[in-house]
């Protein structure tokens, strides 16, 4: 019995220093704030200041970059990402209608009109019959370059149809040829088109001149919809850290940078 006693002894001595650094670790871990953070490219410039400060303040955020809109929404409800920052709340809405997510809203970014694009003509007044105007494929901002294209005096779409196709035009006296790309290839198009409708985030990547834009979606009530956001799963929409995150977006800084690199193709809407 004294001698198991003092083999137990023995093993307590070694055991409890291994069991204090396994606590410390676990403790550590347990502390770590990394948020993954989804974004499209032309977003990089403006984050990575934001996350430089954060780090300071004990959050670290790691920027995860997509190509295409249907990617960053995927990959939240696979928790692949923790909350993501390149959507407006209308695509989020039909987004989460469309896969039986439950995306939410946790703070707004800016308000990015699109324009359509030309190297071509001067003015809308230049687009002549039969022009080839290129469109975003996704279906909500196909719908709403088809509304800008109303807008703008080139068409008329079928008001029944909340998101509609080209095949809801209903009236096209120029008889223009309207093709739905990649989001992603809407500037590369303009090699050919006539003009095309493009999202602000590739207009800005492809560094295209306000000299380019004949024609910008007004801001006003209507278009409150497509004030982009930060967005994260609804079980974390009140998480202390993503709240933060939202807080250093939101600040003085931020604005001046989103004026530095876009130059009013977005501007804050908080």
């Amino acid at each position: 019995m004294k001698k198991s006693f003092k083999r137990f002894s023995w093993l307590l001595v070694l055991l409890i220093p291994l069991l204090i650094v396994a606590g410390c670790g676990k403790s550590s871990s347990s502390s770590d704030k990394t948020v993954k953070v989804g974004i499209m490219g032309s977003d990089e410039k403006i984050w990575k200041p934001i996350q430089k400060k954060l780090k300071k303040e004990g959050v670290n955020i790691k920027l995860v970059t997509f190509t295409d809109y249907n990617q960053p929404n995927a990959a939240l409800t696979n928790h692949e990402i923790d909350i993501n920052s390149f959507q407006h709340t209308y695509f989020m809405d039909q987004w989460n209608k469309a896969h039986k997510s439950n995306i939410v809203s946790i703070g707004k970014t800016v308000r990015a009109p699109l324009r359509l694009y030309s190297k071509k003509v001067k003015s809308v007044a230049d687009i002549k019959k039969g022009d080839q105007i290129t469109i975003p494929n996704d279906s909500t901002n196909e719908g709403r370059a088809l509304h800008l294209l109303q807008s703008a005096g080139l068409i008329k779409v079928d008001s029944k149809v909340e998101l509609p196709t080209p095949k809801n035009i209903t009236q096209n006296k120029l008889n223009l040829k309207i093709t739905a790309v990649d989001a992603a290839q809407t500037p590369r198009s303009l090699t050919d088109a006539t003009g095309a409708v493009i999202n602000n985030e590739f207009a800005a990547e492809a560094k295209l001149p306000n000299s380019e834009t004949i024609y910008k979606e007004k801001l006003n009530k209507a278009s409150i919809p497509y004030v982009n956001i930060i967005a994260t799963n609804k079980s974390d929409k009140n998480n202390k850290t993503y709240k933060k995150i939202v807080k250093a977006y939101q600040s003085e800084a931020t604005k001046k940078l989103i004026k530095k690199y876009f130059h009013g193709l977005s501007v804050p809407a908080w």
